[in-house]
């Protein structure tokens, strides 16, 4: 699933490529009856709403809230796009595989969403009722805003000070943007064991831990995201943080860092996988 950098690369591309051009016709294939009554897309019955708002309007610009893409529009509306499993963004790409939300614009070109498991939400709200809506009002505070220091950061773990500390990570209403990838590699640069409770890390690592959050993130980002599975930038690209791993997906291999001569594990973790050296990352319990 496209975590923060992989979404934040999606909207530094959307904003390179189309902002500021008029939405011509837009058109989906996704329907289906599970999702009667619901305000998505893949409601035969709300398509109707979102293409007559969407049709017509210009768009502003984009932006990320957690693992969301927000694409704001000229008539005061937003786009909220959850790209979740295998969803991505593609500009320009006749013919892209697996298309299921296609946005025709007034230079003739097109913005795809491509989504081979059908798995992404898509829905509009009002632009002043984004913050507030029931599909982003849960999410806790962005990691890499300025204003998110330590004691916030802190004060977001200690809410959950007896769960596991791979679990809190990837809690949306603590921290958002945070998902399988980056929790491992933010918890391997730590030295953190993946099963350590906030309330037992001490002081020493939980900075470590709150640095490696900022850092890696910053470095995805800088990397256009990870591409280990499906996502892809807007040129329908792969990112390149998946060469940099040090943790997740390495089961089996020795771990890399220095003087470490531990190999590197998998465990599951509330019914998802946690990477991890059981030699250099400390259990806190």
């Amino acid at each position: 699933m496209p975590e923060l950098p992989e979404v934040q690369t999606t909207v530094n591309g959307l904003n390179r490529t189309v902002k500021g051009h008029r939405i011509a016709a837009v058109s989906t294939s996704y329907k289906s009856s599970h999702h009667t009554g619901k305000d998505n897309i893949k409601d035969p019955k709300f398509f109707p709403f979102f293409k007559r708002k969407v049709e017509g309007a210009r768009i502003l610009k984009a932006e990320r809230r957690a693992k969301n893409v927000l694409i704001h529009l000229s008539n005061k509306y937003t786009i909220i796009v959850h790209m979740k499993m295998t969803g991505h963004f593609v500009y320009d790409r006749p013919n892209y595989p697996f298309t299921r939300l296609d946005f025709e614009l007034d230079n003739g070109k097109n913005l795809s969403l491509s989504d081979m498991r059908k798995f992404a939400k898509v829905t509009i709200v009002k632009t002043s009722d984004v913050e507030k809506c029931i599909h982003l009002q849960h999410l806790g505070p962005e990691p890499l805003d300025k204003n998110f220091q330590f004691k916030i950061f802190n004060f977001q773990l200690q809410k959950r000070s007896k769960v596991k500390i791979k679990q809190v990570l990837m809690d949306q209403s603590l921290i958002a943007g945070i998902g399988n990838i980056y929790s491992d590699e933010i918890l391997w640069r730590a030295g953190v064991h993946p099963l350590s409770r906030p309330n037992k890390i001490p002081p020493r690592q939980t900075r470590l831990i709150f640095k490696a959050t900022k850092e890696l993130l910053q470095k995805g980002i800088q990397l256009g995201g990870d591409s280990m599975s499906d996502y892809r930038n807007i040129k329908g690209e792969k990112g390149k943080f998946q060469e940099h791993h040090r943790a997740y997906r390495r089961t089996g291999k020795t771990c890399g860092k220095p003087y470490c001569k531990g190999v590197i594990s998998r465990i599951v973790v509330n019914s998802r996988s946690a990477h991890f050296c059981p030699v250099h990352q400390k259990l806190f319990k």
